[in-house]
């Protein structure tokens, strides 16, 4: 779905997602493959829970102290010659950016994977700058040519064709390939290697920093994030104020939990510590560095206890790859960033007034809380954002309604009974048989979004409330046994 496509009305863009065989298939399969990964790469972990409950203290102990280990990691990146900029919001940060660009007179900007500037659009603004920015992860760079949202945390692309892929590349190179994925690869190297050579500004997101040495940390599969932040001159971060851990150990506990909740591997094939720009005697890496670091609504988010944990994430995707919403749809039927149930809980948050019905797309099965590396309630947490969309009258009047009819019908026990009664007399005349199921699928109303999907099971010929009171009498009727029936005479 391109962002020319997508549409602010969430059941609309989940509709077009579920009618799309290929994404639904390639979602299932790196979904499950992700997951089997992760299982395997954990279980080998004898202590693996323990190893959560460390990161779990970890990011808590950080985020209750957020700004103490923020002003530390300022002080000591800037010691080591980094810039640090502090942004209030999406429109600043940006304002920050352009200006790097143009005190540079910078015309490219090659981009390693960063969802602090795709949840700012970032790439958008240095467009409408004249700046070309160009996405060097491979699944990035094919979504950016696409004009489309990532489908997945970390494997972005996972929706496209290698037909697709080939026409999108075809169309950049003005060239004519194959759909052979070592030509296609091939392609991608040799036009990537062009942009990191010839860059004027290196930018990179941030999985960790480290607030006693004022280090960033990048964790990377593909290499293109150590020639983004060594080739180009200008070296620039884009970190969300959450992304803080206290000290090099601490990196230690997030270098377990991530790659193995993320890819299922022992650590990626990198691991960057960037701390500040090239030194004297050294042979690589740009002549100066800035990290900017986003608010964008995330202080308003520490200072509500209800929502404060989600600040914990580590940007693993593990919940995507359990939730049975995500797995039906992808990622780009969010139309965010950030997809899946950290997508459902997160974005809400940031953008309340325009995503707050993402907290809908959930099953509340619990499943994303149990794969989390941290242990974040998820599902708690759509909960409360779900009764903050009532409170604010955000639910659609006919939902206000059935739910007061709901209460009012569970509050009275002679009006449950009647419920009862005419429930069972309406499903026996339109749910079972395939004639039945097809006018079920015409006439009713707003189970007619469930029975879409799925067939609606055959009802018992009796009701749980009459079995029940034939067991009550059943037991009535029985003899009373006695101690000597029991357990002889003592």
């Amino acid at each position: 779905m391109s962002r020319t496509q997508a549409t602010s009305n969430l059941k609309q863009r989940f509709g077009q997602a579920l009618k799309d065989d290929f994404l639904r298939q390639a979602v299932k399969f790196t979904a499950d493959s992700l997951r089997g990964k992760k299982e395997t790469s954990t279980e080998a972990v004898e202590n693996w829970e323990a190893w959560r409950d460390r990161g779990r203290q970890v990011r808590e102990h950080t985020i209750a102290h957020l700004d103490f280990y923020l002003d530390q990691f300022t002080r000591e990146a800037e010691a080591k010659g980094t810039r640090v900029h502090f942004a209030e919001d999406a429109g600043e940060a940006v304002r920050v950016f352009l200006e790097i660009v143009r005190d540079r007179n910078a015309k490219r900007v090659a981009k390693s994977k960063s969802m602090v500037s795709e949840e700012i659009r970032l790439n958008q603004h240095l467009e409408a700058a004249g700046v070309e920015c160009v996405e060097t992860d491979l699944g990035e760079w094919i979504i950016q040519l696409a004009g489309e949202t990532p489908s997945h945390l970390i494997i972005p692309a996972i929706h496209k064709t290698r037909a697709q892929i080939q026409a999108l590349f075809e169309r950049r190179g003005r060239c004519s390939l194959t759909p052979d994925t070592a030509v296609l690869a091939g392609f991608a190297r040799r036009t990537l290697r062009e942009v990191f050579i010839h860059s004027d500004i290196g930018m990179t997101g941030c999985n960790f920093a480290i607030a006693e040495s004022g280090a960033v940390v990048v964790f990377t599969n593909e290499g293109n994030g150590r020639m983004v932040a060594t080739l180009p001159k200008t070296h620039v971060v884009m970190m969300g104020m959450e992304r803080i851990i206290p000290t090099l150990a601490d990196l230690e506990v997030m270098a377990h939990l991530l790659p193995r909740s993320a890819t299922g591997q022992k650590i990626t094939s990198y691991v960057q510590v960037l701390a500040g720009p090239r030194q004297s005697g050294e042979g690589d890496g740009p002549e100066e560095m800035h990290v900017i670091v986003l608010d964008n609504g995330r202080s308003r988010i520490l200072g509500d206890p209800e929502f404060r944990e989600v600040l914990h994430c580590i940007r693993c995707g593990a919940c995507l790859n359990v939730c049975p919403v995500y797995r039906q749809v992808g990622g780009c039927a969010y139309d965010s960033v950030y997809s899946g149930p950290i997508g459902a809980v997160l974005t809400p948050l940031l953008q309340p007034e325009t995503s707050y019905e993402l907290s809908d797309a959930s099953s509340l099965c619990g499943a994303c809380a149990e794969a989390c590396p941290v242990r974040i309630p998820l599902h708690d947490m759509i909960v409360r954002l779900r009764r903050r969309n009532t409170e604010a009258g955000r639910t659609p009047w006919s939902e206000r309604l059935a739910f007061k009819l709901f209460a009012s019908v569970f509050s009275c026990p002679a009006a449950y009974r009647l419920a009862g009664v005419l429930g069972r007399a309406a499903q026996r005349l339109t749910v079972g048989e395939a004639a039945r199921r097809t006018w079920t699928d015409r006439f009713t109303g707003p189970m007619r979004e469930w029975t879409r999907h799925r067939a609606l099971p055959e009802p018992s010929r009796e009701a749980f409330r009459d079995l029940w009171k034939q067991l009550a009498q059943e037991s009535d009727r029985s003899p009373k046994s006695t101690d000597s029936d029991i357990g002889g005479n003592r």
